[in-house]
């Protein structure tokens, strides 16, 4: 019985010190800071929408303008080098359209953006990146009109998108961020078949939240 004791125990010793050579390997290859290839960032940010806005024809004629907005945002990224990452953003508003003949009504803006990104200073606490990319915009749930006479608008746009932010690590796997975008979007307007010209959005978009690192 004694040597069976023994034998047990000298296992359980081995099995534990495998153990921890294992779990002290994992730790070795699992950085306390940084991002590196691989890695996916999950952000959730608020952001404020600020629509430098641009437009031609009738819609200038009136001072066709956008209202700000303040909405949740949500995007993912995946670290395809330790330096260079691909983002999708994520986030919808509802922006009410103005004019000098008074409120023309509002409309839904999807515009989800692929941005490619560089990061610097991946191993460290306090990583910049910089990111450009394409946008792709839906607009929809169309309520604007001029009067009880409904005003038609393009549904979809496409444009470039520039972007520069900084996360901040604070635990293992948890960061907060800061983040400016500027994306360029436009849609044209017509009423009755005729042509009131284009309204360009192409808004400044300032965002501050928190992401988590898997």
């Amino acid at each position: 019985m004694k040597r069976q004791f023994k034998t047990i125990a000298a296992a359980a010793a081995l099995a534990l010190g495998a153990a921890f050579a294992a779990s002290a390997a994992h730790a070795a290859s699992t950085p306390e800071t940084g991002i590196y290839a691989g890695d996916w960032l999950v952000r959730l940010r608020a952001i404020a929408i600020t629509p430098q806005v641009g437009s031609n024809g009738t819609l200038n004629a009136i001072k066709a303008d956008v209202n700000n907005a303040i909405v949740p945002e949500l995007d993912f990224t995946y670290m395809v080098t330790n330096n260079i990452g691909a983002e999708l953003i994520l986030g919808t508003s509802r922006n009410q359209i103005t004019s000098s003949l008074g409120a023309l009504g509002g409309v839904g803006v999807l515009p989800p953006t692929l941005l490619l990104q560089y990061h610097f200073n991946n191993a460290g606490v306090f990583r910049p990146y910089v990111g450009a990319g394409i946008n792709y915009t839906l607009f929809y749930n169309n309520g604007l009109h001029v009067g009880d006479q409904s005003v038609s608008i393009d549904n979809h746009s496409f444009g470039p998108a520039l972007q520069f932010g900084v996360d901040y690590q604070v635990a293992k796997n948890v960061f907060v961020n800061a983040d400016i975008k500027k994306i360029w979007m436009r849609t044209g307007a017509s009423l009755n078949g005729s042509s009131l010209g284009t309204l360009y959005i192409d808004p400044l978009v300032v965002g501050v939240g928190v992401g988590m690192k898997f």
